[in-house]
């Protein structure tokens, strides 16, 4: 455990902010980049003076959102066919994507923001905003919102906690279940204010 922290530390102190932005924008995309080992380590080297912890999260959250724009314009070009085809292999049958669809062009600003603070969602939500066409700016913004909370959060974990990896792991696991009632509390006065409508 100590070499892997280690690993870590050294990995992202070499790899600096790009690393930071590059990381975040693997982990939004498709490709399997936990962002629990990305922004703590950035976090603790902050804490070390060895980065701002503000630039890491700026990079953090820009990088997100470049991976999320990588999954949009590739459903936005390639459309519903290449969904379809390929989607099984990330566990996307064409019911389960009918439905996402359809519930994404009534609520895909509220589905946009949570989906980027939920694990899992967050590397798939792009997709249905790239096939609905969701406008750019509100895609940006709740984007941008939504990862740079995520991103916040993790980084001031590591600021605080540092190189103690298995209370990075019991914190991150708690602000995940911190997010996941957040975004149910904001789902239920959401769909509240839906009905009142």
């Amino acid at each position: 455990m100590h070499e892997l922290i280690n690993t870590l530390l050294n990995t992202m102190n070499a790899l600096g902010y790009p690393g930071i932005f590059a990381l975040m924008a693997m982990e939004s995309s498709i490709i399997p980049v936990p962002s629990e080992l990305v922004m703590p380590p950035a976090g603790y080297l902050a804490h070390q003076g060895e980065m701002n912890i503000w630039i890491a999260i700026l990079m953090g959250t820009v990088g997100s959102l470049a991976g999320a724009y990588a999954n949009y314009f590739t459903a936005r070009w390639l459309g519903r066919p290449l969904v379809l085809k390929y989607g099984r292999y990330v566990g996307i049958n064409e019911a389960k994507f009918a439905k996402v669809e359809s519930f994404f062009l009534k609520h895909g600003e509220i589905s946009t923001f949570i989906g980027r603070l939920l694990p899992v969602v967050r590397h798939l939500i792009s997709i249905p905003a790239g096939i609905a066409g969701m406008n750019h700016l509100r895609f940006s913004l709740y984007t941008l919102v939504g990862a740079g909370m995520w991103c916040t959060i993790l980084a001031w974990i590591g600021f605080f906690i540092g190189k103690e990896q298995a209370l990075i792991l019991k914190y991150s696991h708690q602000a995940v279940v911190g997010v996941i009632l957040f975004s149910a509390i904001l789902i239920t006065v959401y769909v509240w204010r839906q009905k009142k409508r």
